[in-house]
């Protein structure tokens, strides 16, 4: 259990930090109330979940420690659902509903749609 929660802890800390990184060179290059940077945590986190999890079914990979520490800690650490959904509730509390609804429907709909093309490319 102990390694477990160890593994998760540290594919977490790289994910959140990454994530982090990810963040500040988003905001660097962008200016305008759509949230550009959780937008591509969270996209580029759908892709490499399901690059991660079709690659190591593709080889056959059933390591638990692996999935602990690349799809529940690193994955988990790096994917930022909540910072989407209380962007979303900002947003609309800001009188900016249009582009809260676009928000949500491209991070789904891209989401959705990156998931399943690492899933492809792992295949």
């Amino acid at each position: 259990m102990i390694k477990s929660i160890l593994l998760v802890g540290l594919g977490g800390a790289v994910g959140s930090m990454l994530r982090y990184l990810t963040s500040i060179l988003i905001n660097k290059y962008t200016n305008s109330h759509f949230p550009w940077a959780t937008f591509t945590v969270n996209i580029l986190g759908c892709f490499l979940i399901g690059l991660l999890f079709g690659m190591l079914e593709k080889q056959q990979i059933a390591s638990q420690n692996i999935k602990l520490l690349f799809i529940t800690g690193f994955c988990g650490g790096y994917t930022t659902f909540s910072a989407f959904s209380i962007e979303n509730v900002s947003l609309l509390q800001g009188q900016h509903s249009l582009v809260a609804f676009a928000y949500m429907a491209a991070s789904i709909i891209a989401g959705l749609g990156a998931v399943w093309l690492g899933l492809f490319i792992a295949r």
